[in-house]
């Protein structure tokens, strides 16, 4: 009795192997997010995915104020680990401060060991629940505009041509594309003209 006797049996017997099945690891939220009333307050972090000319993965991070609708940074790379995440999340915290909450998804990349260990002394993060993915809405529809405009009508022959033609078009829409929510503002306008503070939330809050 050899394996490809015992495979031929397995066949005409109608039988097969089970799958074994990834279970979907599910991030804990430390806090619930508050109501985006200010800058600052929360940020909305979502990833996609490119491939460029030769079929190499390209790993897009995005990072969306919910408040300003500014694109705060982003990461484009091969890949992006846990570490490399949250060295980017140090260099935007240090440039603008840290947010009270940061909101995503319960992928892999956020609900590692390293991201909560970082998160846990400076913000808080609160995982939208899986399947829905509108309760991240902000960064989702800049996702696909990000899709739609930059990444569907170009082609990219390197990592540096991603990174380069990418940047470009959050430029433009950070800078140029104007939002009927802002008052017809660019977001880059909105925020510096955005006389609300963090300290609106504790009164929204009650009020809520």
């Amino acid at each position: 009795m050899n394996h490809k006797k015992v495979q031929r049996l397995w066949r005409e017997e109608g039988l097969r192997v089970p799958q074994k099945r990834r279970r979907k690891r599910v991030g804990a939220s430390t806090v619930t997010a508050p109501a985006a009333v200010a800058p600052g307050v929360v940020w909305a972090v979502d990833f996609q995915s490119d491939v460029d000319e030769r079929g190499k993965a390209i790993k897009i991070c995005t990072i969306v104020d919910e408040h300003t609708r500014v694109c705060l940074g982003g990461l484009v790379e091969r890949s992006i680990t846990a570490e490399r995440f949250i060295e980017h999340l140090e260099e935007l915290v240090t440039e603008q401060g840290a947010p009270m909450v940061l909101r995503s998804d319960n992928g892999p990349e956020f609900i590692s060991d390293a991201v909560a260990d970082w998160a846990g002394t400076r913000t808080g993060l609160s995982y939208i629940p899986p399947g829905q993915p509108w309760r991240n809405g902000y960064v989702e529809s800049f996702n696909s505009r990000l899709r739609d405009e930059c990444l569907n009508i170009n082609s990219f022959y390197s990592l540096l041509h991603a990174r380069v033609v990418i940047s470009d078009w959050k430029h433009e829409y950070n800078h140029e594309r104007r939002h009927s929510s802002l008052g017809y503002l660019t977001p880059l306008e909105y925020a510096r003209s955005c006389a609300h503070t963090l300290e609106e939330i504790d009164s929204h809050t009650e009020r809520t």
